[in-house]
């Protein structure tokens, strides 16, 4: 283990010499015994100790006290003040200087080597100390958001440039002032857990200097010392102008995204009601029934709206159905029933390419499977089919029993609640019939 260095400023001379000896006994390195305040600041320059023992009275025009305060201040350097003068103006004096120690002449061995050890340690501490706030300061200070604290009475005690900045304020018109006339934030005990472990983060309005309103992100953080009640808090706050701006843009594209589908979707449908005019407006109440159904059924709105969409073009297969079997009067026969019974897998066929939000190729593909497995194209079972296309059998069979066709007249709407009454349960979902004799029975649902 290296010796510790000490520098000796001592004017008079036998007693430097005794200084001297004491230290060179207890085992340090003396690297020199200077007399003035003027020598001892010149030796730290050249070749700085690692203490310095300081007479206070000096010979010359800086004294103890004026040097030891360059000392500290300049190089880090701690001192020990050694004297005989203890008057209250002195000791005054030489508070000011922080000094790391304070032996009075005269002084035993013991005395000196207690002090000398105690005053390096605390300087090591004070220096790692130190290195540690600069550290930590240039962090705050580099790091691309705001920073701000502010100390257990919510009084601001430190911010970083880029605060300043956003702020449109400098230093010494935040510091000491109320974080919460700064920024729109809430320091409320009851906002974090009891361990301090809770940040809270929230959008909110800076409104600088210039009466300027900038869109922010803030983070707030309790500070917990030892002590239960916070110590502090630290805010963490960014410009999200930039981040809203792509928002408002991602949400106009959205919004023509779906405009653009919603165009898309109708063309389809009335392409399919102009070849097909005994069934014009067919898909348009099928949707619409399908709609409020899911919406008694306390679905998502985003939901509702695939459902919406799926009901609208949910006979589009029928685009590969020959006109005239569409619209030929009385009874269909087997084979023109089984060409009918196709338009399920062409309308899969036609939708499964396009990404669509929503399920909307499979609820087109299901929408006449049954819950027994009497259904088509799949014969598909209870939960393997969709919930949509369950909604949208429902509303397809009540439409199409309440309204013409060629081959038969309108049968109406309490035969078809009442058919899909009977296979509840069996053929059709047990909640979503509910929820359709419910619409009828009780809301006064009616179509168009």
């Amino acid at each position: 283990m290296a010796k510790i260095k000490i520098l000796v400023v001592e004017d008079e001379s036998l007693v430097a010499k005794d200084i001297h000896n004491m230290l060179r006994g207890q085992g340090y390195d003396v690297v020199g015994v200077l007399s003035t305040g003027e020598e001892a600041l010149q030796a730290v320059r050249t070749s700085p100790p690692d203490l310095v023992l300081m007479d206070i009275v000096l010979k010359g025009e800086i004294d103890g006290i004026a040097a030891a305060e360059t000392i500290w201040e300049e190089y880090g350097i701690p001192v020990i003040y050694l004297t005989a003068y203890a008057d209250e103006t002195t000791l005054a004096r030489a508070k000011i200087t922080e000094p790391f120690g304070y032996i009075l002449k005269p002084f035993d061995e013991r005395e000196l080597q207690t002090t000398i050890e105690m005053a390096f340690f605390k300087a090591k501490m004070d220096k790692t100390l130190r290195e540690r706030e600069e550290w930590l300061s240039t962090v705050l200070r580099s790091i691309g958001d705001g920073v701000i604290a502010a100390d257990a009475e919510g009084l601001v005690t430190f911010l970083n440039p880029l605060a300043e900045r956003l702020t449109g304020l400098e230093r010494h018109e935040i510091l000491g002032r109320p974080l919460s006339e700064i920024l729109p934030v809430r320091l409320d005990a009851a906002d974090f857990d009891p361990e301090g472990r809770a940040l809270r983060t929230e959008e909110g309005v800076l409104t600088d200097k210039a009466g300027r309103s900038l869109p922010i992100e803030q983070t707030v953080s309790p500070i917990r010392g030892r002590r239960p009640t916070a110590a502090g808090h630290v805010l963490i706050f960014r410009d999200i102008t930039a981040r809203k701006k792509a928002e408002t843009e991602i949400r106009q594209s959205t919004e023509r995204l779906k405009k653009a589908l919603a165009g898309t979707i109708q063309a389809m449908a009335m392409t399919i009601e102009m070849r097909d005019p005994y069934t014009a407006g067919h898909q348009r109440r099928v949707s619409k029934l399908s709609c409020a159904i899911a919406a008694r059924m306390g679905l998502p709105p985003e939901q509702i709206e695939g459902i919406r969409m799926a009901g609208e073009i949910h006979d589009v297969g029928k685009i590969y159905v020959p006109a005239e079997i569409l619209s030929k009067p009385g009874q269909l026969t087997e084979i023109e029933f089984s060409i009918i019974r196709t338009h399920a897998q062409v309308g899969y066929d036609i939708l499964k390419t396009i990404e669509f939000p929503w399920p909307i190729a499979k609820i087109v593909h299901q929408h006449h499977e049954r819950m027994d497995g009497s259904g088509y194209p799949s014969g598909l079972r209870g939960e393997a089919i969709l919930l949509e296309a369950r909604i949208v059998c429902v509303a397809d069979i009540v439409e199409a029993m309440s309204s013409h066709r060629p081959y038969r007249p309108a049968r109406g709407v309490e035969a078809a609640l009442e058919e899909v009454s009977r296979g509840r349960g069996r053929q059709y979902d047990p909640d979503v019939v509910d929820a359709c004799l419910a619409l009828f029975r009780q809301d006064g649902f009616r179509f168009e």
